[in-house]
């Protein structure tokens, strides 16, 4: 295998900057840098191009198959200016044997020496691109390895299931000594009830990685744009005093107490006779009805929609009269602030392991094959062979998770959003 490098840190001017070399080189290449072998601990060197300083840096060895990829590995912790790394990395793209990393390389050398399963790699991923203390702790869940462990269980359960009818196959000319049925209905049930448990979480665990959406709804002139830009902190929106100037639907992400949310202002939703306006209003009945939560703006008149139990009713302009919030003086923003937090929060501590699409479609997979098994068990156990295919099926989908099977595709998709450094 090729020995690798690249820039590990984000590219551009900064205090440190790593770069990481992975592969059976690694330890020579850095080695004729420093003019001497790769030290074995975090050590201070000068770095070398022949009778050129390069710089003088921190060198960090990890021999492997202990390191991050499974190979030997160094990382060069430089001082950060581009012309440093720019000459580091011409350096080793001279060396013999050496070439860049290609995106995600790092992170696929990691997969194919097992140091990691494919779910993890996804939580890598994830981790990564996080912008809120939720997402945060969501992908280091995932990059734990819980979704590995969860999958080695329901497999060994499974995996003695099916060798349990296997084993009525064998004898089936003969007496078998215990009925085995009782203990593959009762391992494939719990099997099916955990995987149901977990797919029950998934819809708010991929909210959280996608973020939840909360859409703004009134009647015009309710200050639905106002108070997005209050929430949003800018001028996001313009307003107005003219009814129906918000015509589209207007989105501003935000960070609401390490809960990723878009915010969603939407034209005021009457019956409108220019046809712009009535397809803006169209579209936030639309937006409104996909919404995680919709704050409805009551101006006295009726709520412009039936409120759904979790939606949030709020009287808005307090400042002109009785009401709950003025989005122009701040006054009681933060009660308003609380309530959408507290209803996302809530909602958010049922999320569940798995955070992807793929997840759910390979644990639906699996459900669905267990269904089988338990129908045919309790109509027709004499079909043992057709019961244990059911169950090694279900593990079959079970192992798509983790990436035993069936994932070249999914991975050049997966390291095609990595660094070349990751």
């Amino acid at each position: 295998m090729d020995t690798i490098f690249a820039l590990a840190s984000a590219r551009g001017k900064s205090g440190v900057a790593v770069v990481r070399v992975s592969g059976p080189k690694a330890f020579e290449a850095v080695g004729t840098l420093c003019r001497s072998t790769a030290p074995r601990k975090a050590t201070v060197r000068k770095l070398w191009d022949d009778g050129r300083l390069l710089d003088e840096a921190v060198v960090v060895s990890f021999p492997g198959p202990g390191s991050f990829t499974g190979e030997d590995v160094v990382e060069l912790h430089l001082h950060g200016s581009v012309a440093t790394v720019a000459a580091v990395l011409e350096t080793l793209s001279r060396k013999e044997d050496l070439r860049q990393a290609e995106p995600g390389e790092f992170a696929r050398r990691a997969l194919e020496n097992e140091r990691l399963d494919v779910a993890q790699i996804e939580g890598l991923s994830d981790l990564i691109e996080a912008e809120t203390e939720a997402q945060r702790v969501q992908a280091l869940r995932v990059l734990s390895g819980v979704i590995g462990e969860k999958v080695a269980r329901w497999r060994s359960n499974l995996t003695r299931a099916a060798a349990l009818i296997e084993a009525t196959i064998d004898f089936v000319d003969e007496d078998v000594p215990v009925d085995v049925l009782p203990e593959v209905l009762e391992l494939v049930s719990a099997a099916q009830l955990d995987l149901r448990q977990e797919l029950s979480g998934w819809s708010v665990a991929e909210r959280i990685r996608e973020g939840f959406e909360v859409a703004i709804v009134g009647p015009p002139n309710a200050g639905k744009s106002t108070l997005l830009n209050a929430l949003a902190g800018r001028e996001a929106a313009i307003t107005s005093e003219v009814a129906g100037t918000t015509r589209d639907v207007i989105e501003v992400r935000m960070d609401l107490d390490g809960l990723p949310v878009t915010l969603l202002d939407t034209a005021g939703i009457r019956e409108a006779d220019d046809h712009v306006e009535s397809i803006g209003v169209s579209r936030a009945l639309e937006r409104a009805s996909m919404a995680d939560l919709r704050v409805i703006l009551d101006t006295g008149g009726g709520l412009v929609l039936p409120a759904l139990p979790h939606d949030i009713v709020a009287v808005p302009k307090s400042d002109v009269g009785p009401g709950d919030f003025s989005a122009l003086t701040g006054d009681g923003l933060d009660e308003l602030v609380g309530r959408i937090s507290s209803v996302l929060s809530a909602r958010a501590s049922s999320a569940g392991i798995l955070v992807r699409e793929r997840h759910r479609v390979a644990v639906e997979a699996g459900i669905s094959a267990l269904d089988i098994a338990l129908d045919r068990i309790e109509t027709s156990p004499e079909l043992a062979e057709l019961v244990a295919e059911d169950v090694r099926n279900a593990i079959r989908s079970l192992d798509v998770l983790v990436g035993r099977v069936d994932v070249e595709n999914l991975l050049d998709e997966i390291f095609s959003s990595f660094c070349i450094g990751k």
